[in-house]
């Protein structure tokens, strides 16, 4: 059984990387703090959709199964999502709609499954640092 993602510990990882996500001419946050902020959030769409017919791929950093359907346990899984981490912070935090991404080619998709993917975001919302 797989450890519970803490929804406090998942705010911070965002919040950490909110103002970049905000202003692409910052300069981009520290490895380990993006490490953190795309891996939390990859594993919280694993909580709160779980299964294994589609694999969500946010390389360098975390690849997760979530949605629930056929299995997959070998080779190329059917139903795949591959974006990168500032993409995939950007339409977890809902700054960005899935579909917007998609169309563009930021996020790319493939298997008749992968868009279902799309019903569980924002995952977490990057808070107004003027209203807290």
């Amino acid at each position: 059984m797989s450890r519970r993602i803490d929804p406090v510990a998942v705010r911070e990882a965002v919040a950490a990387v909110g103002p970049w996500l905000r202003d692409p001419g910052l300069p981009p946050p520290q490895r380990p703090v993006l490490a953190a902020a795309v891996r939390l959030t990859a594993r919280m769409l694993a909580e709160r959709a779980p299964g294994a017919s589609v694999e969500v791929r946010i390389p360098p950093f975390v690849a997760v199964q979530c949605v629930a359907g056929p299995r997959h346990t070998r080779g190329t899984p059917p139903n795949v999502v591959e974006t990168d981490p500032r993409t995939w912070l950007l339409v977890a935090t809902g700054l960005r709609p899935f579909d917007q991404e998609a169309d563009t080619g930021r996020m790319t998709l493939s298997g008749l499954r992968a868009a279902e993917i799309s019903r569980w975001f924002p995952l977490v919302t990057v808070d107004d640092p003027e209203t807290g």
